[in-house]
């Protein structure tokens, strides 16, 4: 550890005991080689032990910032409002109440929105996270947020109301902000909203390997309405995202949210009206008792839920999602992680099929398979499928290759009792869209006399020709990534450097990992059983 960050460490240390932060002997501050720091076990931890509790005075929200005021006359929420709060007190430096506690954390976090524009386009083509595929890009983020910072911050600037340089407010400072939010705040409660909750966003995250959790020690504050962008995505990979995917865990009743908070938000009403209410509590007057909905000053406390050893880097979890949704949000990616998926747009399914008979034929074809009930995953105007981290394809897209196989007479006879196939019901799981399957199985595979019966209708998915159209269609998605090959890009990351190359280092990882699912799905389809043609009737 160099001198810097010990001195750094040592103010943050002074800092938790002045502002009744109480972090357990058994927990140590440490720095990695990059200068980051994390949490490390000096003693055994045990299940249900509490390590720390933070007063909620102590947390930077829109509440308890110097700028409170002036993010009230604006009107201003949500992560909108967090992202001036923080830009100000940097701004304020030495006079500010968590001065010690901002030297400690980077300026911004490494999140490819705030990466040079042609670096970012170049070390994330063709990845879940390129313009091509993603549903929200980092080109999309930094449009909106220009917007954003157009519409709400410059009229704050030309006011002069906070009393900062305008240079402390910039369109930079506000992507460093937001970087930050992203990547490190916590949903803490309704009255207070998000908020940048010191020790506890040092805990490091790991992949289903949590040691500890954030709760409130009284449970009974549940947020019933919680902020648009705040609200835990834990489990939903969706992409998201808003954020991609997706993606905290949420946890039981009464714990503290990481909040995974997108890096472009949709103004909310509710926010507003909560920024507007009464008056902060701030650390410089944290006497001061406000009484808002919502309002709650019991301490925040930190939990060990799975036991650590001595020495032991001490983990907290940022939900299960997969590099794409890590890279994004968080700036970083992890290897081998079982959460990763690809996505193949319903639109590159369509040209293969077009360029292997017509467009006018694989709109068709595709028309039947809507009018049929079924549909990949959407997100505004995009529809695609997901492939599985083992590389196994969405069952929709089998069934949507299937019937572009069909032969013409069957597809004929198809598309005149496709409305009567379709039930009234949505398809909820895997079953339901089996079932639904077997319905037109038994319209294009009629059984002999009555007597025979239906195949496996799981087994019609796995042919040979399907099989055969879902390689192409994993050669066509992985062009996406350009002329290198996966061996170049493994062998491009074992040299490379985690600390100085680190744009480079996590692109890599998440493109070897997404082109490794390609592989385990043509692996897969390959494997299908090669089956004797059959007739249609």
């Amino acid at each position: 550890m160099d001198v810097a960050t010990a001195s750094r460490l040592r103010a943050f240390e002074s800092w938790m005991r002045e502002h009744g932060v109480v972090c357990s002997d058994a927990l140590r501050l440490d720095a990695s080689e990059a200068g980051g720091v994390y949490v490390r076990a000096l003693a055994a931890l045990r299940e249900g032990d509490v390590v720390a509790t933070i007063p909620r005075r102590a947390c930077l929200t829109q509440r308890t910032s110097g700028a409170a005021a002036a993010i009230k006359d604006a009107q201003l929420g949500g992560t909108l409002a967090l992202a001036v709060a923080v830009m100000y007190e940097r701004a304020r430096g030495a006079d500010s109440p968590w001065h010690d506690y901002l030297r400690l954390i980077p300026d911004c976090e490494p999140v490819p929105l705030v990466w040079p524009e042609d670096e970012a386009a170049r070390l994330l083509a063709g990845t879940e996270l390129d313009k091509q595929i993603s549903r929200q890009t980092v080109k999309q983020d930094r449009e909106f947020l220009c917007e954003d910072w157009k519409e709400c911050i410059e009229p704050l600037i030309s006011s002069g109301e906070l009393g900062v340089k305008p240079d402390d407010l910039s369109l930079e400072k506000y992507f460093a902000a937001k970087s930050l939010l992203s990547s490190r705040s916590f949903r803490i409660d309704k009255y207070h909203g998000s908020g940048m909750v010191p020790l506890a966003d040092l805990f490091n995250h790991k992949t289903d390997g949590e040691h500890v959790h954030f709760t409130k020690s009284d449970d009974s504050d549940s947020d019933e309405e919680e902020d648009g962008d705040d609200q835990s995505n834990a489990d939903s990979d969706e992409e998201e995202d808003g954020d991609d995917q997706s993606n905290a865990d949420s946890g039981e009743e009464g714990d503290v949210d990481q909040s995974n908070i997108d890096l472009v938000e949709e103004k909310d009403d509710d926010d507003q009206s909560n920024a507007s209410a009464d008056e902060p509590s701030t650390v410089e007057n944290s006497t001061a008792k406000p009484s808002g909905e919502g309002y709650n000053d019991e301490d925040l406390e930190m939990i060990i839920v799975r036991d650590a050893n001595p020495g032991d880097e001490v983990y907290n979890t940022y939900g299960t999602m997969g590099n794409a949704a890590l890279l994004h949000r968080y700036g970083f990616t992890e290897l081998d992680n079982p959460y990763d998926i690809v996505n193949i747009d319903l639109t590159l399914v369509t040209k293969w099929c077009s360029s292997k008979y017509s467009h006018r034929y694989a709109k068709a074809r595709v028309s039947l398979w809507h009018k049929l009930g079924y549909s990949g995953c959407t997100s505004e105007d995009a529809e695609y499928f997901e492939i599985s981290y083992d590389g196994e394809p969405q069952l929709e897209l089998l069934i949507l290759l299937y019937i572009i196989f069909l032969e013409p007479e069957v597809y004929d006879k198809l598309v005149c009792v496709a409305e009567d196939l379709v039930g009234d019901d949505d398809q909820h799981d895997e079953q339901d869209t089996i079932d639904s399957f077997a319905k037109v199985v038994e319209v294009t595979r009629p059984a002999k006399n009555g007597v025979e019966k239906l195949p496996d209708v799981k087994k019609l998915l796995q042919s040979e020709s399907i099989g055969s159209a879902l390689a192409s269609i994993a050669d066509n998605r992985e062009s996406l990534y350009g002329s290198s090959t996966l061996k170049d890009d493994e062998e491009k990351l074992r040299t490379c450097s985690p600390v100085s190359e680190r744009n480079i280092y996590h692109s890599l990882v998440l493109r070897v990992s997404e082109r490794k699912i390609l592989g385990r799905l043509r692996k897969h389809a390959c494997s299908w059983p090669k089956t004797k043609k059959r007739k249609h009737t």
